[in-house]
């Protein structure tokens, strides 16, 4: 089996979504990584890169906008909030078959994590948009629903973080939310941890592995 590449520069990994673009009307990147990979910061990086060479060109969307409302999970499932099943993942996936159509633009939820929920139509797809990079935790994944959206992308990349360092960054995410140590150490361990690593051993390979 032929391995993907392993790319440590933002440089080359924009050089390949500008040459995955040439061509094409619109491209759609999946971004993907365990919690704590830095899946939003990288994104960010790349928007900004890609905007540099073709300004007003790129999007991100953000799967963590189709988080299912904490009402909506109800007290039972409101712990395990960020697991795969707690993600409206046909919602996402209608949205990006709307994207992909290139119809109009489209309005796309974005997270809130100081609030904890979702707001509604907080960013615009506009038909100016020719890359779209789409980043989220599951977007790889091997296993249903997540497995409908992978014909969806043009290019995929996965970011790669050792486990250790996904722990320290966890545990600093959930102190910066307000946490306690025992509280944060405990969110980070044993519920996000979990998470990456069903990431790490049930993705897809991935067209490059951003390390």
């Amino acid at each position: 089996m032929t391995h993907p590449p392993h790319i440590d520069s933002l440089t080359e990994v924009t050089r390949r979504i500008l040459s995955a673009i040439e061509g094409h009307r619109r491209v759609l990147v999946a971004l993907a990584g365990p919690p704590g990979a830095g899946k939003s910061y990288r994104s960010e990086q790349l928007l900004q890169s890609l905007e540099a060479q073709r300004p007003g060109q790129a999007v991100v969307v953000p799967m963590d906008g189709y988080h299912f409302d904490n009402a909506v999970l109800g007290t039972d499932q409101l712990p395990n909030k960020g697991a795969p099943h707690t993600f409206d993942a046909a919602g996402l996936m209608a949205d990006l078959e709307r994207i992909r159509l290139d119809a109009g633009s489209v309005a796309v939820p974005v997270f809130d994590r100081p609030l904890d929920l979702a707001r509604a139509g907080a960013r615009m797809v506009t038909p100016d948009h020719r890359i779209v990079i789409v980043e989220g935790n599951y977007l790889l994944l091997d296993q249903g629903p997540w497995r409908a959206l992978h014909d969806l992308f043009d290019l995929s990349v996965m970011l790669e973080v050792d486990d250790e360092t996904l722990e320290q960054r966890l545990v600093e995410r959930w102190l910066a939310m307000g946490r306690d140590a025992e509280a944060a150490r405990h969110k980070a361990l044993d519920k996000d941890m979990p998470n990456a690593r069903l990431v790490n051993t049930t993705s897809i390979q991935p067209d490059m592995v951003w390390r």
